[in-house]
């Protein structure tokens, strides 16, 4: 282990987004998230994230493209794998109330060895796995 590695953590995944306003409204509304940071850079930029309610995990960099080569990766920034993990204690609980918000899961839920998991698709149709892992 280096002397540093106790100090860091992931924080923020930047998230590629054809819109600020429509990507903070999709996370906020249908996934619970909080808007964490809406600053403006100039020039059109802003610094947008979004995070958990509970404090915990990483914070999504919402990030508008600014150009063709990222518009084209808004929605496929994995090659159409998982991309992202939204962990929950209550599987049944936020598996229904995304369902209510109009989630798009790719699938019914499953219970692997690791977890209760089901697969969704965000506004620009990332993969995200809802999951409450065994405990």
């Amino acid at each position: 282990m280096t002397e540093f590695a106790e100090h860091r953590r992931v924080a923020t995944v930047a998230l590629v987004v054809a819109s600020y306003d429509e990507a903070i409204a999709w996370y906020v509304e249908r996934l619970g998230l909080l808007l964490v940071d809406d600053v403006d850079l100039g020039g059109g930029k802003r610094w947008v994230t979004v995070a958990p309610a509970s404090g915990q995990g990483a914070r999504l960099l919402l990030a508008e493209a600014s150009d063709e080569a990222q518009s084209k990766s808004i929605g496929n920034q994995t090659g159409g794998r998982v991309f992202l993990f939204l962990e929950t204690d209550d599987f049944a609980r936020d598996h229904a109330a995304m369902l209510e918000k109009d989630v798009k899961f790719r699938e019914a839920p499953r219970f692997e060895p690791y977890g209760t998991v089901a697969v969704f698709a965000d506004l620009h149709g990332n993969l995200w796995d809802l999951i409450e892992p065994k405990r």
